[in-house]
């Protein structure tokens, strides 16, 4: 029997769609899951490919060609169980691929594990979902660039393509690959809800239907706003419930799950020291929209809409929200690529944020037009620190941002949260204003607990013992 060029554990919908589109390149592949009917699918739906099943794991191992080249799409809490399975059947220079949403130091030890053991590791960001896995993703590799090279080929055709050019690409050495999956789901929450706190805004202070919102972000889709996620915003204001004849969004509770990657977004950027508010007001808004109970009684408690919706509509307009949410993303993305880069720095990645913002162009969920940009302005300046001292898109937000600052002025007075809109319009003023009031709580820290401070106008650290004198 002629072995597989690509191997497969675990069968559900991200693995199976993945390994057909390998299949469907032209890679043959064998795939193998505990679950039978999940075997049983994947030969039904790639009958037309090179592909094969197997029912245990030596079997599996059996039917790939040396040096075997193994993916593992399983969630993250089973990985290190099919890792610890694996370790005692390879060979020397066996390549495992973890390509789940894995923490970044999970990767790191896993990498060690099977490095102390004479076999190789990625792990491997993958976004795009079932249908990106299926007909193009977009792929963040991490690892050693030589072990990339033996999936290239692979990864490459599996990837989306954008002006031919693959989505996929070697980000960065050791768990560089997971790092950047998880901030790029990072900003993907925070464009998510920019987007959401936008349709709260043209639901209840302009109080258009769903099908007029929808038509606002068609339309907006065809311009700078183009991206995705504006495009299926567009989508699902559209689809009416079967049940009820509703429009569907408004049948949904409004209580919105999180599986932990905007989360180790936040916290990662706390811990390295850089400011990415917009994302950490996504993540705050998830949870409390979880609170679902406690609004309720809240709302009975406290009242909401302090002044009518009307008033809102004489001081801001469409062209407004249009303005405000492309800064804001901007800012979302700025945020986002500059902590790649302050972790590229801090653990060694080499990190290419002109190869990051190409990988992203297609395929992944926070794939925009935008990203063409962000590309050329990395490629132009690779030291580039942040988005937003571009020179293209700092004229850019100079004409945009009162556009974000009308919606955000106004938005408190009718009681509409907008936290994320206000994070991003926070986040441009402080980073662009020279002198910040920290002054006056480096001079409270030095009086209540001498942790000292330094001047404007001579070098040093400074002490002042008889601050109430």
């Amino acid at each position: 029997m002629t072995k597989s060029q690509f191997g497969m554990i675990g069968l559900g919908v991200m693995g199976r769609n993945f390994l057909l589109n390998v299949a469907e390149k032209g890679f043959s592949g064998v795939g193998y899951d505990l679950d039978a009917e999940k075997r049983r699918l994947l030969l039904e739906d790639g009958k037309d490919f090179s592909l094969q099943t197997a029912e245990n794991l030596t079997e599996f191992l059996e039917k790939l060609e040396s040096p075997r080249k193994i993916m593992i799409l399983v969630p993250a809490n089973v990985v290190d169980i099919v890792i610890n399975d694996l370790i005692g059947h390879l060979d020397k220079g066996d390549l495992v691929i973890d390509g789940g949403n894995s923490h970044f130091p999970d990767t790191e030890r896993r990498e060690k594990l099977l490095n102390d053991n004479g076999f190789e590791f990625l792990g491997v960001g993958v976004s795009g979902g079932e249908e990106g896995a299926r007909h193009g993703c977009a792929i963040m590799i991490g690892g050693k660039p030589e072990n990339y090279e033996l999936v290239r080929p692979i990864f490459e055709a599996a990837s989306a393509k954008v002006n031919g050019e693959p989505c996929a690409a070697h980000v960065g050495n050791g768990s560089a690959g997971h790092f950047v999956k998880m901030v790029h789901n990072g900003i993907e929450y925070g464009l998510m809800q920019l987007i959401a706190e936008t349709y709260d805004i043209f639901k209840r202070c302009f109080e258009f239907e769903d099908s007029e919102i929808s038509d606002i972000f068609a339309d907006w889709n065809e311009g700078e706003l183009n991206s995705f996620l504006v495009e299926i915003t567009a989508t699902v204001l559209h689809k009416k419930d079967a049940e009820t004849g509703n429009n569907l969004v408004e049948m949904i509770l409004d209580t919105a799950g999180q599986k932990g990657t905007g989360k180790w977004t936040s916290e990662v950027a706390m811990d390295m020291g850089v400011p990415i508010p917009t994302i950490d007001s996504a993540v705050t808004m998830r949870q409390i929209s979880a609170m679902k109970k406690e609004r309720t009684a809240a709302n009975g408690i406290l009242g909401t809409n302090a002044i009518k919706a009307k008033d809102f509509r004489k001081l801001v307009k469409v062209n407004d929200l249009k303005g405000g949410l492309l800064a804001s993303f901007i800012i979302t993305y700025a945020q986002g690529l500059a902590l790649l880069k302050v972790a590229s720095a801090e653990k060694n990645y080499e990190i290419d944020l002109t190869e990051v913002a190409k990988i992203w162009r297609g395929g992944c969920i926070i794939r925009a037009a935008l990203l063409e940009d962000i590309r050329a302005a990395f490629a132009k300046n690779k030291d580039l620190s942040n988005l937003l001292l571009d020179e293209k898109f700092a004229d850019q937000m100079k004409e945009i941002w009162t556009d974000l600052l009308t919606v955000c002025v106004t938005a408190p007075t009718v009681a509409m949260p907008t936290m994320c809109l206000s994070a991003s319009l926070n986040y441009f003023n402080a980073y662009r204003t020279e002198r910040l009031p920290a002054n006056l709580i480096q001079a409270q820290r030095d009086f209540f607990g001498a942790h000292t401070y330094q001047r404007i106008d001579k070098e040093g650290i400074f002490h002042t013992p008889d601050w109430d004198e």
